[in-house]
């Protein structure tokens, strides 16, 4: 059987691709509590064996858990198990709350967060080349 682009074969079902697959196990781990906010996720490689997919298939996986709020990513530390909204209409109790996606706007700002330390990390480092250069000191690679 062919899939096509939308993911549908001959007979109209629909057929998940892998990284659709590896994405929707993982959601399911989140919803059931086996992956709680906070957690690393599995590496790519550990993904990669688990589900005899190409590392492609993997980043693209992980690509729709961060684009549904589901994951965020760490530069130099991993993907992990986004922190839920918090609804103040919502009782946190409700069955309603479990299957709620985690992530969105927490999800956003973090990574933000994150970015905007990076950038203020960047900045000071440039400061001080730019100070050092204008108080007649030498700098390699300048």
């Amino acid at each position: 059987m062919t899939v096509g682009r939308g993911g549908r074969g001959p007979t109209g079902g629909t057929v998940l691709l892998t990284f659709e697959v590896i994405a929707e196990a993982l959601r399911e781990r989140i919803r059931s509590g086996g992956l709680r906010p906070g957690d690393a996720l599995p590496t790519q490689a550990v993904l990669m064996a688990e589900f005899g997919a190409s590392s492609l298939s993997v980043q693209k996986a992980m690509a729709l858990l961060k684009r549904d709020g589901y994951a965020i990513s760490r530069p130099g530390k991993g993907a992990f198990v986004a922190q839920p909204d918090v609804d103040t209409d919502e009782d946190p109790d409700s069955p309603e709350a479990g299957n709620r996606p985690v992530g969105g706007m927490a999800a956003r700002v973090d990574v933000l967060e994150l970015a905007l330390a990076q950038t203020l990390d960047q900045l000071t480092a440039l400061r001080a080349r730019v100070e050092a250069l204008e108080a007649g000191g030498t700098e390699r690679g300048c």
